[in-house]
C-alpha cells in the first residue's frame, strides 16, 4: 500500500492497515506536515479500487497512535504505551524481568524506555519487561 502511494504522496506513511467487522478496511496515515482532510481525501482517492472489497476508512493516528515499526517506537521513547502480544508472556516482577512465576499475559502498559531493531523494552507495571518486535500483535501510544 505504501509503494503504490509512493508514486503520488511519497511522503505519507502508512501507519497501520486493518479489516475492521469483516468488511471495513481501516488506514492510518501520517505526513511530516500532518494530516489534514484533503490528504485523506486524496489517499482515499488512490485506493479507490480497494473500496470494490471493503468500505474504506483513511485517518490521522490521532493522539493513541499505533506504532508498527522500531522507529516509532524509538522516536517515542519516554512516552506511554499499550503494548499486546501474540502469545502469553510472563508479566515482568520488579527487579526480575521475564521472572518464570510470574502470571501469564498478553497485554503490558508503561513507559517506552528502549527500543533496539529486534526488541521493545517497556516499564510496565509489573517490571521491566523486554518484547521481540515479532511478538507483537498490536500496539498503540496512550494519551498522557
Amino acid at each position: 500500500m505504501e509503494a503504490r502511494l509512493a508514486r503520488s504522496e511519497p511522503d505519507v506513511e502508512v501507519l497501520l492497515a486493518e479489516v475492521v467487522s469483516g468488511s471495513c478496511l481501516r488506514v492510518f496515515i501520517d505526513h511530516p506536515a500532518g494530516v489534514t482532510l484533503g490528504l485523506c481525501e486524496r489517499v482515499s482517492m488512490l485506493l479507490g479500487d480497494l473500496r470494490e472489497r471493503h468500505s474504506l476508512e483513511v485517518s490521522s493516528p490521532g493522539s493513541e497512535r499505533p506504532l508498527t515499526k522500531p522507529a516509532h517506537f524509538r522516536r517515542f521513547v519516554g512516552r506511554r504505551a499499550r503494548v499486546r502480544t501474540r502469545n502469553p508472556r510472563p508479566a515482568a516482577c520488579a527487579g526480575e524481568p521475564r521472572s518464570h512465576g510470574a502470571p501469564l499475559r498478553r497485554s503490558f502498559t508503561g513507559e517506552l524506555v528502549a527500543a533496539s531493531d529486534e526488541e521493545v523494552t517497556l516499564a510496565a507495571d509489573s517490571g521491566v519487561i523486554a518484547i521481540p518486535y515479532s511478538e507483537i500483535r498490536r500496539s498503540n501510544l496512550l494519551e498522557d
